[in-house]
This record gives structure tokens, C-alpha cells and sequence, in this order.
């Protein structure tokens, strides 16, 4: 594996990782008040696409981190919608 390839994938895991913080927080305290419901609808319109890319390119660790990001993204915004 190249040295390219080593930086993609830490920075894949640790921008998909950061989502978990967030969505165990709102699961637990039920709280979503002062999270942006414009920006995380926008992010999550945005990692759908950018999954779709992936697809097209066949490309499966654009595909991997994106899909995983869109699940947590979409957990937060789901749980944003229901709570507030």
C-alpha cells in the first residue's frame, strides 16, 4: 500500500470516526436544539452524492467511507428531525 493510499484511508477513517461522538450524544441526551438542521441536510445531500461518485467510479474506499458517513450523518439528522 502507498503512502497516498496510507494518508486517503486515516483521513477517510478519522473524517467518518468524528461522526460517532456526535450521534451517540443525540441518542443518549435526546437533545438536537443547537445543531443546524439546513447543515447537516445539506452535508448528508452532499455524501450522498459523493457516495454516488464512488459507485460510479467503483472506487470502494470512496464507497466504504462515504456509505458509513451517510449512515451516521443521516442518524444525527433523523434523530434531529424526530427530537426537535
Amino acid at each position: 500500500m502507498s503512502a497516498q493510499e496510507w494518508i486517503g484511508g486515516a483521513a477517510a477513517t478519522l473524517t467518518t470516526c468524528s461522526f460517532i461522538p456526535q450521534v451517540l450524544r443525540v441518542w443518549r441526551t435526546k437533545h438536537t436544539k443547537d445543531i443546524s438542521l439546513l447543515m447537516y441536510t445539506l452535508f448528508t445531500a452532499g455524501v450522498a452524492l459523493w457516495l454516488a461518485y464512488g459507485i460510479l467510479l467503483a472506487s470502494w474506499p470512496i464507497i466504504l467511507a462515504n456509505g458509513i458517513t451517510l449512515l451516521l450523518a443521516g442518524t444525527v439528522l433523523i434523530l434531529k428531525l424526530r427530537f426537535d
